[in-house]
Formats: structure tokens, sequence, C-alpha cells
């Protein structure tokens, strides 16, 4: 039986894409699209074209060349950016050159970085992901030396790897860890609640695979608990700007630190350094909210020693300084006020300068943002970021603006 892949590679499944994407761009409307080629093509292909392009629509926020990929839905959720697969890859191929494998390589957004340039074997047990996975790295001309296997990951050779990645579906029911049924990106029953680390196969055999070949890589969900990865592991925790996209784990063979900090797509890291305890103190002129890569990897106070910060709070993370420092792992912000919070105060203090619009973030205080800005009554034509937060465990509050820079 041809499988929805493979129809969609065929010559007439190639078509089919092309005669859809043409539709969409000229302006039809799907449905009179899809009643239109029905007329000259089967029912279940069109649909599946259908799908397909809407699919490549979605895939351009993750790839430059989605219009010319093949996907699944579960496969493109899953999948990494090009950015964060390249930032993975390439430090990788530093490390350890040579052949390595791609264990549940799913749709091929890791692989397409991975094989650029070197030997990869990509094992999956869906024959559509594999079949969309030698494509997807084709379309990026790096498949020169790619092979693939249909199998489970845990039945695979590898013997005369250099290197292993392995990235787990994370929405498995962890009572049935080798239903074909459930395979990686299906999902876990409706109402089954998953913890942070549920994965398929377990991170224990992940971790294990160490004694077959000393250099894996695992890519984790951010949401990872802390402690996860035995010890000699780092765990890298990657973000795209603001955005935390994911935890990377790197065997002992290719850790560098037992934590990380990663801030794309410049690739600027942080890791652990160490020294005299941060002081703690009611904040200066500047304040910084870390990255959530920072917060996550722990290393809030190793970036206040960078920056030569203190904190405001010891159970807060925000940072201050009394001069502006420039840094990619925080959100740096201009103090205009600062003092404890009193609702009633602070809408006086927001008014007499004029602030009619404001960002509220709230962090370590109770209370509902929405509802606050509604009681503060706004008004006037400037904006800023009022930050709800706790000073030496009293509430408090600050009025600022994004710093001011010298043109």
């Amino acid at each position: 039986m041809t499988s929805q892949a493979e129809a969609l590679l065929s010559p007439e499944g190639t078509e089919l894409l092309a005669l859809v994407a043409a539709a969409r761009e000229a302006g039809e409307p799907p449905l009179k699209t899809a009643a239109r080629l029905r007329r000259d093509h089967p029912a279940a292909l069109v649909a599946a074209a259908t799908a397909q392009d809407e699919l490549r629509q979605a895939g351009r926020t993750k790839f430059s060349r989605a219009e010319r990929m093949l996907f699944t839905r579960p496969g493109l959720e899953q999948a990494s950016s090009e950015t964060t697969a390249r930032h993975r890859a390439a430090r990788l191929a530093a490390a350890i050159p040579g052949r390595l494998a791609d264990l549940g390589c799913g749709i091929g957004g890791d692989l397409i970085a991975l094989a650029a340039g070197r030997e990869a074997l990509a094992v999956d047990r869906d024959r559509d992901h594999l079949l969309m996975a030698a494509r997807n790295t084709a379309v990026y001309d790096a498949a020169a030396g790619l092979s693939t296997e249909q199998a489970d990951v845990r039945d695979v050779a590898l013997a005369g790897l250099a290197a292993v990645f392995v990235d787990p579906a994370r929405r498995l029911a962890r009572s049935t860890p080798r239903d074909p049924a459930r395979r990686p990106g299906r999902g876990a029953p409706p109402g089954q609640r998953l913890r942070p680390g549920d994965s398929e196969p377990p991170l224990d055999w992940c971790f294990a695979l160490t004694g077959q070949v000393p250099a894996v890589v695992i890519k984790a969900a951010p949401g990872l608990p802390a402690g996860t990865a035995p010890d000699g592991w780092e765990t890298e925790f990657v973000a795209d700007g603001r955005d935390l996209k994911e935890a990377v784990l790197w065997s002992p063979a290719v850790a560098t630190a037992t934590s990380r900090a990663t801030i794309l797509p410049a690739g600027d890291t942080l890791t652990p350094e160490p020294g005299d305890p941060v002081p703690i103190r009611e904040p200066g002129a500047f304040l910084y909210d870390p990255s959530p890569a920072v917060t996550r990897a722990g290393l809030v106070e190793d970036l206040a020693r960078r920056l030569g910060a203190w904190k405001i709070d010891d159970q807060i993370a925000f940072l201050s300084t009394g001069t502006a420092e420039h840094t990619p792992f925080a959100r740096t912000l201009q103090v205009l006020d600062s003092a404890p919070w009193n609702e009633k105060d602070f809408a006086r203090r927001l008014r007499a300068r004029g602030i009619g619009a404001a960002d509220l973030r709230r962090r370590g205080l109770a209370g509902d943002v929405d509802q606050i800005r509604r009681r503060l009554k706004l008004s006037g034509p400037h904006r800023a970021t009022v930050v709800l937060t706790r000073v030496a465990d009293k509430p408090w509050g600050l009025i600022c603006t994004d710093p001011v820079t010298a043109s």
C-alpha cells in the first residue's frame, strides 16, 4: 500500500502540490481549488496535497525552504528551527567529526543540519517520516552522505558511529512505550497530564547510549527539571531572542560545562562563573530581566557577576546596576521610579509622567495584571514598563523604559 509521503513524492503528487500552491498564490479559495482538482485526480491525493500546502505555509516560521519540503503536523511541531538545529550541529561537528546517527529523525528538521558535510544515518520507525526526512535533507543539499533505516531506535546497531543525536518524543503515555499506535508525535490519551521529561524512548535509555557511543546529544523539552542529567553531562538551555526553545543534553565526551545558556541567533553563551556571593540591594538606575535560558540554567548569579550587578531580592531573578551594561542575556530597563508598591500611589506617579500605556510585569506578587491595569486608569502620551515584584521580600514597584542610547 502506498503511503501518503510516497503518493506526494510521485509525479502526480508533485504536480498536485504545484497546482495547489499556484491556486493559493492566485487567491483561489481552497474549497474551490479542491473541487476543481478532484475532477482529474484522486480525492484522497487532492486532500493530502491541500493539507501539505497548509503545512508548508506553517513551516515557513522554521524553515527557509519550507515550500519544497514535506511535513506531518506532529513532525513540524516537534522539529527544531533552522537556527537552533544549525547551532547544535555546528557545535557537534566541531567537537566530533565522523559518521553520526539521528535516532528518531522525524521529518528531518535536525537531520538537515546534522548531515551537512558528513555521513549520517537517519532512523525512524515511521515510514512517512523517514521518506520526508530524506526528501527534506536533499532540499537543503545535505543528503550526499545520508543513509536511512526504518526501525525502532532501540534495535539499531551503533558500531562505527562517532556520535549519536536523539530527539525523544515528548507526548507519549508512559504505560505504552513501544505501542506502534503511539509512535512519536501521536500524543497522549485525552486528559493525561505529562510531566516535563516524559519521553519515548525514556531518557534513561538515551543516557545509557554512552555505553556504545561516547558522544551523545539529546534534545529535550525546555521544561526539563533541574538535575535530570547524570553527573558529567552538560545541560544547555537555548533561547532564540527571548523565546526559550529547548534544552540540549551533552554527554561527558562533548560537554564543556555543567550548565549553559545560549542566546540565538548570535550564539552568545553563558556558563558558570564562580565568584563572591552576589549582594542584595534596592534597585539602582538599571534593571535586568534575565533570559529564560539563564534562569532555567541556574546562572542568574553568574550573570550578575559578569555585569557587576546585584540582586534585588533573594528569590527574584531581577538584577540591577547603577550604570547601563550591555548584555545579550537579559532585557535591560532604565528605572525612572522605584518605591514600595502601593497601587494608588503608583497610579499618581504614572499619571504625573503622562504614561497612558504600560506593559505590566508581575513577578513574586499576587494579583490580576489586567485588573491592576484597569484600576491604574492610565492616561497620557507616553509608554512604560511597570514591574511589580519584591525587594528584600517587600512588595515593590518600578516604572521603567528602554535605555536611552546615544545616536
